[in-house]
């Protein structure tokens, strides 16, 4: 039975590697990430010349400040997820980490550009809009490879699933091995 099991799983493979036709290929999504995280990057030299500390002494809400610092974290953030994404393009959970982490930012930094064109510069805020719309392919690629990568998997765990039942099924019909006999028991030597 353990060279069936093997046996029976390389010849199921096939049928899941089908699969991965629909799926980026690693070196494709690995481009995506590096064109997404250099874009990314774009916006640090711009959140760096906000000011959101004399926003607040001209009337902001102080949530601004936290905002923005939130802003500069997720950066960092997504920059780190998308490295390790890079080293794994296969690994679903890092390709979720990736497009977490970019929803989150866009997300922190559609609050702050009402700030910026409020309380600083509306052309300041209108390039943040732009550097966040220039990822939208990336954006749009990731959340593809995400879908296809997902899928994948899921048909990867359904062979192996099915092919673990089938191997319960028939080890269940086996029948039971016999028992060994008991042991005799020991007669006593020298006994009168």
């Amino acid at each position: 039975m353990r060279i069936f099991l093997p046996l029976s799983l390389s010849l199921l493979l096939p049928i899941g590697a089908g699969a991965q036709a629909s799926v980026s290929a690693p070196w494709d999504i690995t481009e995506t990430i590096s064109a997404l995280s250099q874009q990314t990057t774009r916006l640090q030299p711009v959140l760096d010349q906000l000011t959101p500390q004399e926003w607040v002494k001209n009337g902001a809400p102080e949530a601004y400040v936290s905002q923005w610092q939130s802003a500069r974290n997720e950066l960092g953030y997504v920059a780190d997820a998308s490295k390790a994404l890079q080293k794994q393009p296969e690994k679903l959970s890092s390709a979720l980490t990736v497009y977490f982490r970019l929803q989150a930012l866009e997300s922190r930094l559609n609050s702050l550009v009402e700030g910026v064109r409020k309380y600083q510069n509306p052309a300041v805020g209108d390039l943040i809009v732009g550097i966040v719309a220039e990822n939208t392919g990336n954006r749009e690629k990731l959340q593809s490879y995400l879908s296809d990568l997902a899928e994948q998997k899921e048909q990867e765990f359904d062979v192996v699933d099915k092919e673990a039942q089938r191997c319960r099924t028939v080890l269940n019909r086996q029948p039971a091995a016999p028992k060994p006999p008991a042991p005799k028991p020991a007669v006593k030597s020298g006994a009168k």
